[in-house]
């Protein structure tokens, strides 16, 4: 008990000790929170409703990380709960509030919230439909009913007011470090395989084993491509509507063209790696008859030096990103020559780079692809830097 409560205040002090997702979450448990009371008062002590959680709810529910996702999540919710009224109503008025009526009602409803137009907001359809049943069965007269079902949708209406009123006003989220954060995971799961590769290749250790090992780190960082993306979307998704974009302090963080262009760079290195690891894994241990030590040797600093330029790229900050491009172009640099000299090994050793049963033709191959990715991510950064 003890343990958890110390977590407890230590995910409190990251919280309010620095931005992140501690203080993202909190930030937005405590504007769900707000929205809710502001709508709860409105419906219950002003409007006097019958069904006053309606409010409240539909405030939360549309309650996002993003101004603009918060938009779209009202306006569907919304939609889905009107058309959930009206087949419930249409339906209702013309068979009453008998079991009948209510097979047809959750019939239709269900249908309709298949609808792929109101995204995931479908499904409050048939929940619509199935409350405003409820509230239609126990209304007396025909006045009330139409009244009551009426109520329903003015609440869902109040509610996602609310809630896009306190996301805007209170603390909007600005989230362009996503697009940074998404970025830092993918190099680093790029630099931590490019660093063991580096390694085993130096050590001639390219077992089945070690190999294996490197086509997981690869699938891995294939999944940090996503998630690089993901945050991509947030970053761009955190900008329309939102009045804090037009602050001197956030006008710099307004595109993302560089960042994106630097993810498809990364990922298109990504699948190379893939490839190469796959290659590797192919790796004869009676491999003896010709003299790869050298190019092994070669192949590893080159690796080495993409290495570097990864944990630049892991690290990358827009408010030094020009010293940091001018470093990665240096690197750029370095790899170009490291390339040449793995070039030079094969060729000296006359390795069998035309042989599909061995793998130094991949090798060369995709090194040079990958050397071509990694130049065009520190070109794109270099170019945005000075722009």
């Amino acid at each position: 008990m003890i343990g958890r409560v110390e977590n407890g205040w230590a995910w409190l002090r990251r919280a309010y000790d620095a931005p992140g997702h501690e203080r993202h979450k909190a930030l937005l448990v405590g504007k769900s929170a707000l929205a809710a009371t502001l709508a709860w008062w409105v419906s219950h002590s002003l409007l006097n409703a019958t069904s006053p959680a309606f409010a409240p709810f539909s405030a939360v529910l549309i309650m996002n990380v993003t101004i603009y996702k918060s938009v779209w999540q009202a306006l569907r919710y919304a939609a889905a709960v009107s058309v959930g009224v009206a087949v419930q109503a249409a339906i209702g008025f013309l068979a009453g509030p008998d079991l009948f009526a209510f097979v047809l009602v959750a019939v239709v409803a269900l249908c309709i919230g298949q609808w792929p137009a109101l995204g995931e907001q479908r499904s409050q359809v048939p929940t619509a439909a199935f409350f405003a049943f409820s509230t239609y069965a126990t209304a007396t007269t025909t006045g009330d009913k139409a009244t009551q079902l009426g109520q329903i949708i003015l609440l869902v209406v109040i509610g996602c007011s609310i809630g896009l009123a306190v996301n805007l006003c209170v603390a909007p989220p600005l989230r362009y470090r996503s697009a940074e954060h998404g970025l830092h995971s993918l190099a680093s799961a790029l630099e931590s395989l490019l660093d063991d590769m580096a390694d085993g290749l130096c050590t001639g250790d390219v077992d089945a084993q070690r190999a294996e090992q490197w086509r997981v780190a690869a699938e891995s960082a294939q999944r940090a491509v996503g998630q690089a993306r993901a945050g991509l979307d947030t970053a761009e998704n955190s900008l329309p509507f939102n009045p804090r974009r037009l602050l001197p302090a956030h006008r710099s963080h307004l595109t993302f063209s560089r960042y994106r262009q630097t993810v498809s760079a990364l990922e298109r290195a990504v699948y190379q790696l893939g490839s190469l690891t796959r290659s590797l894994g192919q790796w004869r241990e009676t491999e003896n008859t010709y003299t790869y030590g050298p190019a092994l040797t070669a192949y590893a600093d080159f690796a080495a030096s993409l290495r570097d330029i990864a944990h630049v790229i892991a690290e990358l900050n827009s408010d030094t990103l020009a010293e940091q491009a001018q470093q990665m172009c240096e690197l750029a640099n370095a790899s170009q020559e490291a390339l040449q000299k793995v070039l030079t090994a094969a060729q000296d050793n006359e390795l069998p780079l035309s042989d599909a049963a061995r793998p130094y033709g991949v090798l060369v191959v995709e090194a040079t692809r990958l050397m071509e990715e990694f130049q065009n991510t520190c070109d794109v950064l270099m170019d945005t830097a000075e722009a």
